[in-house]
């Protein structure tokens, strides 16, 4: 079901998305195969699909898995690629859960501080260098623009970055992993700067 379900809300959200004048940039930074996790930063509730829609694979995202369980919801966003995380459980089950994921050489899409981050003072958590570590995945770090002001139809960009890897051969030590955050926190934060003006 997650083929054909999540090939039609690409093309419906496509369809919507022109309506901000969508742009795309750097999609080929986005490997062909293998593991990957996009970090993008989270401003508003349209970043997911909008990020989701620009990314040249298929991203699955971590839900709560209650969400799961509401008929015609939980088969909906199965079949858009999301996968149940028991939030009542620990968090290495969901880490777990994602490094499957990764192992299977599938594209997980993360936000890095966790929620929203309106005004730019959340801190980012390592979780995104942990699942790099454990999923012996690249990360992409991507960047949405225009989302804070969607009701204005400002244009929606999206721009992917340059794939960035921890130290391969060896477990990542716990100052690797904030290193390897904060790294990508940068990358995240310097995109939109390489935006065109067109």
């Amino acid at each position: 079901m997650i083929d054909w379900t999540y090939d039609a809300a690409k093309i419906s959200l496509g369809v919507i998305f022109k309506l901000w004048r969508m742009r795309v940039y750097g999609a080929d930074n986005v490997p062909a195969a293998g593991a990957v996790i996009v970090a993008c930063n989270h401003i508003s509730y349209f970043d997911p699909p909008l990020l989701g829609t620009a990314c040249p694979r298929r991203i699955r995202y971590m839900a709560k898995a209650e969400l799961f369980k509401i008929p015609v919801l939980g088969p909906l966003i199965t079949g858009f690629g999301a996968y149940p995380v028991d939030r009542s459980g620990t968090p290495m089950a969901a880490v777990r859960r994602s490094v499957e994921v990764l192992r299977r050489g599938e594209v997980i899409g993360i936000f890095p501080e966790g929620t929203r981050n309106l005004d730019g003072t959340v801190q980012a958590r390592e979780g995104v260098a942990l699942l790099a570590s454990l999923g012996k995945a690249v990360v992409v770090p991507a960047a949405v623009v225009g989302t804070r002001d969607a009701a204005r139809f400002q244009r929606f960009q999206v721009v992917f970055g340059s794939p960035m890897s921890l130290p391969e051969g060896r477990k990542a030590t716990r100052e690797e992993l904030a290193n390897f955050t904060e790294q990508v926190m940068q990358a995240i934060r310097k995109l939109p700067e390489t935006i065109g003006g067109d």
